[in-house]
């Protein structure tokens, strides 16, 4: 059972598998990074000061007691959060087409053979389509 664990996790496909894993989570780290950190913040410039983070719909406020215990939580339409996650999206499917394609062009180009041309006539062909013609002829 060992061996054949062994064996499983050695194939080529499971370790390119572990390592997209592992790269995903780093790019997804690196790009939420930059979306919040780099493109948000001039987004919000562009949009006059804006944080989209913080805009949401209310649906219910809070409700506290007097000694400031949250009784029921804030009910809200993050609507600002999803535009960072979308904005995050594209970014993330734009690094990755970006990813591909360099890749894309690492890779050998496979020569594709040529076609073989048709077999010509065998020799026997050839010595019966003459043995016919001069049969014609005589």
């Amino acid at each position: 059972m060992f061996k054949e664990f062994k064996s499983f996790i050695m194939t080529g496909n499971v370790v390119d598998l572990a390592v997209a894993v592992i790269m995903a989570g780093a790019i997804g780290a690196v790009v939420k990074g930059f979306v919040s950190n780099i493109v948000m913040p001039c987004v919000g410039y562009f949009t006059g000061g804006t944080d989209f983070a913080d805009k949401k719909i209310i649906l219910s406020d809070a409700v506290v007691d007097a000694t400031g215990k949250v009784i029921t939580p804030e009910n809200a339409i993050m609507w600002g959060s999803w535009i960072n996650t979308i904005v995050n999206l594209i970014i993330v499917g734009f690094v990755m087409f970006m990813i591909i394609k360099a890749y894309n062009k690492t890779k050998k180009k496979e020569e594709v053979p040529a076609p073989a041309p048709p077999p010509g006539p065998t020799q026997e062909e050839l010595l019966a389509d003459i043995r016919d013609l001069l049969k014609k002829q005589a």
